[in-house]
Order: C-alpha cells, then sequence, then structure tokens
C-alpha cells in the first residue's frame, strides 16, 4: 500500500470541510430518493449542478444486445478502454464524462467505449451486470475489426469500478474468457455490498458518500436482497474467487467509507498471483476525482500512464 499526495494534505481536508458545511445547509433525504429527486440527479454531472458537457467527439452507438455505448476514437489507437461510470447504479450516463474520457483516449491513445447501463430503481440487479457483461464480449469478438486492437482494459469509477469487477468474473465463469483484458483500473469501488467495516463507522458526514447513501443506493440497485444475500459472489466480488484475473490498479482515498474494500480487494486480488498496485490517497473522500483539485490532476495522470503502459 502506498499513501500518496500527502504534501497537499491541507487543501484536500480544506475542500472536504467546505463539501461537508455545504451539504450541511442542504435538507437531509432520510429515504430513498423518489423519482423527482432522480430525475434531478441524473440531468446533472456527477457531484455537481450542472449538465455533463457533450463533446462532438463523442460517438454514441448501439452494439450487439440492444446495450449503448458512447466511443471516443483518437487518432492513434494502441488499446481499447471499456469504461463504466459510476453514480451508485443509479444515476450517471455514459455522456456524463466526455472531457475526461476524450483527454484518456488522446493522451493513453486508447479507444474508449463508455457503457450507457441500465439504471435502478427502474431496471435493478442484474440488468447493469448484464449489459456490461455483453459489451465486453463484443469487444472481445469485435474489438480488432472495429478499432485494429485487441489490447483491451477495464474499469471505472465506484459503481462502475464494482460492475468492472463482476464483468471480468462473468467472463471467466459464464465464457471461460480469461486474459482477454490485460489490466484493471479500479477508482473507489465498492466490492462488498453487506457493507465493510469502514462502511458501517463512516457515519452520517456529509461527504459525496456516507454510511447511510450506501445502504440507500444498495437498496435501490439490490432490493430484493438482505445483507446475507449481498454477500454472494455474483454481488459482491470480493467473495468470489479472483484467481486469473489481470493486473490491477486499485485506488481509494483514506476519507472514503469504501476504504476497507479497495484494501481487502486488492490483498485478496494480489494473493492469486496477479500484479496489483494499490494507492491510498491521503485525505481523499468519495468520488474525489469529480472536483478540481490537485490530487485530481495527479490521480488522472497517474490512471492515464497505468492504462498507457499495462499490458505490453
Amino acid at each position: 500500500m502506498t499513501i500518496t499526495d500527502e504534501d497537499c494534505l491541507a487543501e484536500t481536508l480544506k475542500f472536504n470541510e467546505r463539501f461537508a458545511a455545504a451539504a450541511a445547509s442542504r435538507p437531509t433525504r432520510a429515504e430513498v430518493p423518489d423519482a423527482a429527486v432522480l430525475a434531478t440527479l441524473r440531468g446533472n454531472q456527477l457531484g455537481g449542478d450542472r449538465p455533463p458537457v457533450r463533446l462532438p467527439q463523442g460517438q454514441d452507438r448501439v452494439i450487439a444486445g440492444g446495450v449503448k455505448v458512447r466511443v471516443f476514437m483518437p487518432d492513434h489507437v494502441d488499446g481499447v478502454y471499456l469504461h463504466v461510470h459510476g453514480g451508485g447504479w443509479v444515476i450517471g450516463s455514459a455522456d456524463g464524462q466526455d472531457e475526461t474520457l476524450w483527454q484518456l483516449a488522446q493522451q493513453a491513445r486508447l479507444a474508449v467505449v463508455s457503457v450507457e447501463y441500465r439504471l435502478a430503481p427502474e431496471h435493478p440487479f442484474p440488468a447493469a451486470p448484464d449489459d456490461c457483461e455483453t459489451a465486453a464480449r463484443w469487444l472481445v469478438d469485435h474489438a480488432a475489426a472495429e478499432f485494429g486492437t485487441q489490447r483491451l482494459l477495464v474499469g471505472g469509477e465506484s459503481a462502475g469500478a464494482h460492475l468492472s469487477v463482476l464483468t471480468l468474473l462473468r467472463l471467466r465463469d459464464r465464457h471461460g474468457i480469461t486474459g482477454a483484458f490485460c489490466a484493471a483500473h479500479l477508482l473507489f469501488g465498492p466490492y462488498d455490498l453487506s457493507m465493510t467495516p469502514s462502511q458501517r463507522l463512516f457515519g452520517s458526514r456529509r461527504l459525496l458518500s456516507n454510511t447511510d447513501t450506501m445502504r440507500q443506493y444498495y437498496e435501490l440497485f439490490t432490493p430484493a436482497m438482505g445483507a446475507e444475500e449481498r454477500r454472494d459472489p455474483e454481488v459482491s466480488p470480493l467473495f468470489a474467487d479472483l484467481t486469473g484475473l489481470p493486473s490491477a490498479r486499485i485506488v481509494v482515498g483514506t476519507e472514503d467509507p469504501l476504504r476497507d474494500d479497495s484494501l481487502f480487494l486488492a490483498q485478496r486480488w494480489e494473493a492469486t498471483g496477479a500484479q496489483v498496485q494499490l494507492g491510498v490517497v491521503a485525505g481523499a473522500m468519495h468520488g474525489f476525482t469529480l472536483f478540481p483539485l490537485t490530487i485530481t490532476e495527479r490521480e488522472l495522470r497517474r490512471q492515464r500512464d497505468f492504462l498507457t503502459t499495462a499490458g505490453r
């Protein structure tokens, strides 16, 4: 484990304080969000109050199985990154990070394919994993013809990191596919939906995510399940056999309720013999890469460097 960015800890913690103070001025939501709240959240950027910026470089497509994806194609392609967005399986979209994904595509020379998976509560588990599995299988079969390369990578943020791991496990267990994806990049994901100690103990501090919000999203994503049922490896990959998965970079902040999820997953992943980079960002809250911080600039650079070199 590497603790990073301690030199800018003061800036990071100050931002957390401002964020929490602003959140405290808004009404708390004791129950799961209703349709009107969800519509507002889905219309805005993750972590913000404005619509996302759609770039003309993004191409909306419908692939086999009717799954929608958004594709970014740079001039030179050395690989394909299957990106899975975050948002608690309830909000977010494939076009919610156009600027970040287009920059990554250009700098890492990757075709980026972002999955527009179906969202809960309208489409609860297993709809989102099904869509991500379909997109991954399509890439395995068609990447060479579509993008001129079979070098495949997968990853995402928060719920997207969770879905990325489930996708790799489904490829292995349902289709006997291992080795097709050479690396996974996993940012602050929830890997135990029955709740790790850090999730249960984080409390109600009004950062981007806390104990209460995690429970709300789990109820929306897996409404028919209790805590024990959510320990099923097909739901919580922390309890899965991780043998045969590719190298991974796993990142989380010290002020994230999902801290233990990343720490525990990294240990279990590495125990299989796969290469794992674990980065723990000093003072960072959940979803920190959504905000204009020094740690965000550094993390996006580290992500780009990993995805540029992984599998070569």
